[in-house]
This record gives C-alpha cells, structure tokens and sequence, in this order.
C-alpha cells in the first residue's frame, strides 16, 4: 500500500509593465543533477488548510508575501522514495496575488532548500516550467487572468 502525501503550493503572480509575472523558484539540487524550475510548494503541516500552506510555502521559497485569489486544481502522480517505498501524492495550487516582500529574500534557513526565485513572464512559465502538472497550473492561471487588468 502506497503511502500518502499532500502538499500545496502557489502560482503567485502580479502586475509589471503591462504583463503578468510569476514568481518561480530553483531548488538546490545535488551537484550534477540539472537544474529545474519549479512553482513553490511544500507539505500541509498539521492543523493548517492547504490555502494556507500555498501562502506560507510561497513566501518562504521566494520571499514574496501573497494573498489568496481561488483555488486552480490539484496535481495528482505517484512517486518512489529511495529504499523503493510508493508514495501516492496530491498537491493543490492557488493562484495567489503578490502583496510584498522582495522576490529572493528568503527567511534564514531556506537558502538550504532554493538555490534561487525569480520573476519571469507569467505567458513562458507553460515552457520554462519543469513538471507537466505545474506547466497546466500555469496555464489556468493564465487563462483567468487573460481579461483582468490588474
């Protein structure tokens, strides 16, 4: 039986020069593994709603404080952890607002976690994005945003 995992994260966005950006992030990864980016997100702590973990993960791997907008979906896959142990994992993404902080200013402790965030144009996350799931989120978030000004 597998075990079960649930994460969230967020795609938070905001409004520069007349386009949407995206905060992303790059996890530190070992020495010769490539690098990817990737959407922040982490596992729901006890107690906390998964809007919530979206919110307090995005600003912890990017340091940009955000609020919530509405929920996108979930990304469902299955992993294996070393030692061959299944894992059955489900994270839900929430479009979030930017709302302060400045993107790479991460609180002590993480820089162990993200090598890196950046904003980059919200329209080539759908390319730059290394994981299927994460490129669909993005594209919803784009589609909901297509028509709103701010």
């Amino acid at each position: 039986m597998a075990l079960r995992e649930f994460s969230a994260g967020g795609v938070v966005v905001r409004r520069m020069a007349g386009r949407w950006w995206v905060a992303l992030v790059q996890p530190r990864r070992d020495p010769g593994q490539r690098e990817v980016w990737a959407l922040p997100k982490g596992l729901i702590d006890r107690g906390e709603r998964a809007p919530e973990t979206a919110v307090r993960e995005s600003y912890e791997e990017t340091g940009v404080h955000a609020r919530l907008d509405r929920k996108l979906g979930d990304v469902r896959y299955v992993y294996s952890r070393r030692g061959g142990e299944r894992v059955f994992k489900v994270v839900s993404f929430f479009l979030l607002r930017a709302s302060g902080g400045k993107i790479g200013e991460l609180p002590p402790g993480m820089e162990v976690e993200i090598a890196r965030a950046r904003w980059l144009p919200l329209a080539d996350a759908p390319r730059i994005l290394a994981y299927r799931g994460e490129r669909e989120m993005a594209e919803r978030a784009l589609t909901i945003l297509g028509d709103d000004p701010l």
